[in-house]
């Protein structure tokens, strides 16, 4: 594997996990030896310098993790909370009244009432604040299960789910059971890993109006 392949294997590594990576794994993942690595991150450090990138490699104990330089952060965090406020799309809404009203509820289920691939949709709601994750299905996969958060409250005016008002023709308890009949019993599973969840994270809260 020749220098420039090398140098773009790490880096791709490195961006596409968004985590720190352990030295091994990141010599496993890339099939660059151990003793290597280190110095071709030095490299790529001296290219990002050399660009005046705003990105950088940071050694974290045996670890290392691309990050952005520190003085961007006033930048990035205006960014950051442009995109929080947004107001929630037409897709969103539906896939938030989907999980307000059948709470807790995995991915499958809301694609199934949708009938489209949901699961960007359901991570923005995470990332708003507005959805958790409410632990796991007991059934093969362990599928997580979402429920809608203290945020989702506040931004909607209620104080507990109880007074979302009712479907028209469809009472509220019954609406996953008839939408989906087949999901009942995981549905039933749900409840229970939700149940057996830790506390609510409060964040930041952003107006979905």
């Amino acid at each position: 594997m020749e220098i420039k392949e090398k140098l773009g294997t790490v880096e791709a590594i490195l961006f596409a996990s968004g985590e720190p990576i352990e030295l091994y794994r990141l010599s496993e993942a890339s099939g660059v030896d151990v003793g290597t690595l280190p110095s071709l991150i030095r490299l790529l450090n001296e290219r990002y310098d050399d660009y005046g990138s705003g990105i950088i490699i940071k050694k974290l104990d045996s670890s290392y993790q691309m990050c952005t330089r520190e003085e961007y952060a006033p930048q990035i965090r205006a960014a950051l909370e442009t995109k929080k406020n947004t107001p929630l799309s037409n897709a969103a809404m539906e896939v938030l009244t989907i999980i307000a009203y059948n709470q807790p509820v995995s991915k499958s289920f809301v694609e199934n009432v949708r009938g489209v691939d949901s699961s960007s949709v359901v991570n923005n709601l995470v990332e708003k604040g507005l959805v958790e994750e409410a632990g796991r299905l007991d059934v093969p996969g362990r599928p997580i299960v979402y429920r809608t958060t203290p945020v989702f409250l506040r931004s909607f005016g209620l104080s507990s789910v109880s007074e979302l008002p009712p479907i028209p023709g469809r009472e509220t308890e019954n609406c996953d059971t008839e939408l989906l009949p087949e999901y009942a019993a995981e549905e039933e599973a749900a409840a229970a890993a939700a149940a057996e969840t830790g506390t609510v994270t409060e964040d930041t809260a952003s107006d979905a109006e």
